[in-house]
């Protein structure tokens, strides 16, 4: 029927019905979320908790380093005795009497408070008639040569503490250049080439070093006491940053489950 003045068309199309079907992308992301996130979860943690167990070490390590340098010097049978049985020598507290042999010094290029040089490795020969290699401290890189230091050339029995240190049995990395012994400049504490540039028996020679500590000299030179003993511990920071991204993971988790979660029907603003 038609009305005047106004005209009305029936829409009997009928309104396309919704579909309750998961859309497939979502179902695959939520099962990829479901084993992916457990996973990345697990991965975190447990670097948090390899981070705890290594600061726990570190302490340990820290405090016995402190325990041996504070502890009554050792002399040498002592300490020989220790590497022989496989203990660790490294930083122990030793004091080793003898006579520099200063013609065979040995130059380990370095640096000391700001300056570039080298640490002098002296055999210091024992009263057993054996070799200890003793690290007697820095001199400026013009000071190489001993005869631009005469005072520093000490005659007859010395009476020498300091730390022990222990050898290193191969070279520490890649990147340090091979020792230079035709010009007597070691890169890295090869304490076998040292010993052989020396001339002196291999069988002869203590297997560790003696690093001196910061007694003066006459003249001044070497400095002794350039032990340095740097250890980061930075390992509850690294330990704090991967719980707390594990914290943050579970949270973006949840919250997105939860966003997903919405009752049919509900209203979008």
């Amino acid at each position: 029927m038609r009305r005047k003045g106004r005209s009305t068309v029936a829409d009997d199309t009928p309104a396309p019905a919704q579909s309750t079907k998961p859309v497939p992308m979502r179902r695959w992301r939520f099962w990829v979320g479901l084993v992916l996130v457990p996973v990345a979860l697990a991965i975190l943690v447990s670097l948090g908790t390899w981070q705890v167990k290594r600061l726990y070490w570190k302490e340990a390590l820290i405090a016995s380093i402190e325990e041996r340098r504070q502890a009554p010097p050792m002399d040498m049978p002592a300490i020989e005795a220790l590497a022989a049985a496989g203990d660790d020598v490294d930083y122990r507290a030793a004091v080793a009497e003898g006579r520099f042999l200063h013609d065979k010094e040995r130059h380990f290029l370095a640096t000391f408070q700001g300056q570039s040089g080298f640490y002098l490795y002296t055999p210091l020969q024992l009263k057993d008639g054996r070799y200890l290699f003793v690290n007697r401290g820095f001199v400026p890189y013009d000071r190489k040569q001993a005869s631009s230091r005469p005072q520093s050339l000490i005659e007859g029995p010395v009476k020498v503490t300091g730390l022990a240190r222990a050898r290193l049995g191969e070279k520490p990395s890649s990147m340090v250049p091979d020792n230079d012994e035709g010009r007597n400049i070691f890169f890295w504490k090869d304490l076998t080439r040292m010993a052989a540039t020396t001339g002196l028996p291999d069988d002869k020679v203590l297997p560790f070093f003696l690093d001196a500590d910061a007694t003066p000299v006459p003249g001044g030179l070497p400095m002794g006491g350039v032990t340095q003993i740097d250890l980061p511990n930075s390992h509850l920071q690294y330990a704090v940053t991967w719980y707390g991204l594990a914290v943050a993971l579970l949270a973006v988790s949840i919250a997105g489950l939860f966003g997903r979660r919405k009752p049919p029907g509900a209203s979008h603003s």
